[in-house]
């Protein structure tokens, strides 16, 4: 995957980041299937956080001018998905996404890393994880 299609993916993270998604990764799916390039997943840690990420999502990605092509799952907060084409953003109830393990389902996928994912993965190290990890 080049540079600028991974330097593109820190629009996405960031609008997901805004209201705090938690346990964010992202997925290189393109040589895996046909129906998306990238797979972000991430999590909340309530139904009413959930929808507010994807909500949060599909607003700064709007002022951006990008669009999704399908919304799924935003009634009930337990697992929305936001097709973007070639980017698929999973937002998850945390417990439902132990429960779909779709990182074991993908774990073929290559993980990427963004200077954004990177940035938040530093911010969300308490300091004893930063010693540790």
């Amino acid at each position: 995957m080049s540079k600028d299609v991974v330097a593109s993916l820190d629009l996405y993270i960031k609008a997901a980041s805004q209201k705090k998604a938690l346990n964010m990764i992202v997925l290189d799916v393109a040589d895996l299937t046909s129906i998306a390039d990238v797979f972000i997943i991430c999590s909340g840690r309530s139904h009413r956080q959930v929808n507010a990420i994807a909500d949060s999502i599909i607003d700064k990605l709007k002022q951006h001018k990008i669009r999704p092509l399908s919304v799924e799952g935003t009634g009930e907060g337990h697992w929305v998905l936001l097709d973007y084409g070639h980017v698929i953003i999973h937002v998850f109830y945390e417990p439902v996404r132990e429960f779909y393990d779709l990182e074991g389902l993908w774990v073929d996928a290559k993980r990427i890393t963004t200077p954004a994912l990177k940035k938040l993965q530093r911010e969300s190290k308490t300091p004893k994880q930063m010693v540790d990890g």
